[in-house]
């Protein structure tokens, strides 16, 4: 037998961790979203950068939570490389993501690697997003977004033992049609 795991944090717990590590964040309730396109017009009103987060696992069973500013394409094929993973790279299963990060599958977010207290995820920053000075995120739920200074994304991270890997993610090749 384990040992029990410990409760993960509720929205509001996340927010007042902002509030004791003197990050200022702005959140905003709105419908519950579960994809990038849905979430277009929620992100219409909330200026910043908008997220796509990839909850990931190498061959070896390493764990990777991968977050990119919303039009960014990556190219999961290729991924693995520019990360030092074992072997291309897979989706967690909705279990393993309820386990580790505390969240369900629509909701995923750089925020819950608060809930990773083992530090089993390597948590990506994609350069792009890295470049707008406020990001947004869901604070471990899906009905509501948070915005941050980028700065403060990487306070918060190393705060939880997650010192993020900020690069530029490999994007899929171009495919130029034969000249004539």
């Amino acid at each position: 037998m384990g040992v029990p795991a410990l409760p993960h944090l509720t929205p509001k717990q996340l927010l007042d961790k902002l509030a004791a590590l003197g990050i200022p964040s702005e959140t905003v309730e709105h419908e519950p979203v579960f994809t990038v396109a849905e979430s277009a017009p929620v992100k219409a009103r909330i200026p910043g950068a908008h997220s796509k987060n990839l909850f990931v696992k190498d061959k070896k069973g390493r764990l990777f939570l991968i977050t990119a500013e919303h039009a960014t394409a990556i190219d999961l094929k290729r991924t693995h490389e520019a990360l030092g993973a074992s072997g291309r790279l897979s989706f967690g299963s909705a279990d393993q993501l309820r386990e580790v990060l505390g969240v369900e599958p629509g909701s995923v977010t750089p925020f819950a690697v608060a809930n990773d207290v083992e530090g089993r995820v390597t948590m990506i920053l994609d350069a792009n997003l890295m470049e707008h000075k406020r990001v947004n995120f869901h604070p471990l739920v899906n009905s509501m977004t948070t915005g941050i200074s980028r700065e403060d994304l990487v306070k918060f991270l190393r705060a939880t033992g997650h010192e993020p890997i900020i690069l530029r993610l490999p994007e899929p090749a171009v495919e130029l049609p034969n000249a004539p």
